[in-house]
């Protein structure tokens, strides 16, 4: 009788096991990494039209900065001279750091005013310019690479510095990461259509609230991902607001075809009044 009740505790013991091992799992796999799988779903790749070429005059320059394992981190960088202790972090869509992210860049500098811009190259140089190669590049993105240079901007930065975040599609589940790994030092995140990073324990280290904007008609990042994001948020006590437009997924891209102006227009200045009241609090 004993031997019969050990095993019976001994199998719902591996079965409870088996269950937190799988519970484990799905949360990970539906973290902003999990987007990077998406790029292999069916019609992902021809919702990202090849960007059109812009004219940029840019603004900033790059910049390398040490990492620990010794591969340089680039960095489309634009500081003002001083002690300027503000800095928006921009990461780029799964194109790359393309003129358009650091047209993008440039516009913040100069319209948040006291503000330094650092927008991040987390695929080390590469640019893509058609959807292979862009699919191709966000997979290849470990997170370990990519916390390296998430860390060698931040170490750039400095500890007494205050931080926002701003990214889009790939970009925006990172530009959430790098808002967490940031810490104390946040101030706050934009996500533009992105996966959001949905791990309690996680998201238990965001310092902020969050500015989440998607598109209705987005396949992928969609009014299902906004919901969770709400409910998770409401468990966390944390605050998030949502903005959804009647637009598809990269809407506020002028170089794509799906470009959505009236949408893009609402969501860059939500965008923008956001950024300058968090900077302007600090």
């Amino acid at each position: 009788m004993k031997k019969s009740t050990l095993s019976i505790l001994s199998l719902l013991a591996i079965l409870l096991i088996a269950c937190n091992s799988e519970s484990t799992k799905q949360a990970s796999e539906n973290s902003s990494s999990s987007f990077n799988k998406k790029s292999d779903e069916e019609g992902f790749a021809e919702a990202h039209d090849e960007p059109e070429a812009i004219a940029l005059e840019a603004t900033g320059k790059m910049m390398l900065l040490p990492t620990k394992s010794g591969d340089s981190a680039r960095v489309y960088s634009l500081i003002q001279e001083g002690n300027n202790a503000q800095y928006l972090i921009v990461l780029h869509e799964w194109w790359g750091l393309n003129d358009y992210i650091k047209q993008e860049s440039d516009y913040f500098y100069q319209e948040l005013g006291n503000v330094n811009v650092m927008a991040l190259d987390l695929y080390d140089g590469r640019v893509a310019i058609n959807r292979e190669d862009a699919q191709n590049y966000m997979k290849s993105v470990s997170d370990e690479r990519a916390y390296e240079i998430i860390d060698a901007a931040l170490n750039k930065i400095g500890p007494d510095a205050a931080v926002a975040t701003i990214g889009w599609c790939f970009g925006g589940g990172w530009s959430m990461k790098t808002a967490i790994r940031a810490g104390i030092q946040t101030q706050g995140c934009v996500m533009y259509y992105g996966m959001p990073v949905q791990e309690k324990e996680k998201l238990a280290k965001l310092n902020s609230d969050l500015l989440f904007i998607y598109g209705t008609q987005d396949n992928w990042i969609n009014k299902e991902v906004a919901d969770q994001l709400k409910a998770n948020f409401r468990t966390m006590n944390k605050e998030v607001e949502v903005l959804a437009f009647d637009a598809n997924h990269a809407f506020a891209n002028p170089t794509q075809k799906s470009y959505n102006e009236k949408a893009a227009r609402e969501a860059n200045s939500a965008a923008l009044e956001y950024l300058k009241a968090k900077f302007n609090s600090y």
